[in-house]
């Protein structure tokens, strides 16, 4: 389990990195590239399993408050990031905030899973 546990972590980071980067790539031009939206949706399913798995590691002590608000803030993340990429898809303008709620809430989450204990 933990095996599987690290690798969903390695994805995870990916995902975030997806976001993220996008999001400073593009920050003098704000837009929502559609990897944005894939690393949201691979932030999800990977979060969501590690949530599931969570339970059976040993050495774990999962903190379910902390856990609840990043998902939260995960599904903010996807849905703004559909949104966006679907505007670009129909070639309408994204607006600034769309774009930097996207990949900030994502660098919000980052901050959340790597500095709350």
């Amino acid at each position: 389990m933990t095996i599987l546990f690290n690798i969903l972590v390695f994805l995870h980071v990916v995902g975030a990195a997806m976001i993220v980067g996008y999001w400073i790539a593009t920050m003098r031009t704000p837009t929502v590239h559609p990897r944005q939206r894939d690393g949201a949706f691979l932030q999800l399913l990977t979060g969501i399993a590690m949530m599931g798995i969570l339970p059976f590691l040993p050495d774990k002590d999962p903190n379910y408050a902390k856990l609840g608000i990043k998902f939260v803030i995960a599904i903010v993340v996807a849905v703004l990031a559909v949104i966006g990429s679907r505007k670009v898809k129909k070639g309408e303008p994204v607006s600034t905030g769309l774009a930097h709620g996207v990949g900030g809430l994502a660098l919000v989450n980052i901050a959340i899973a790597t500095i709350w204990q």
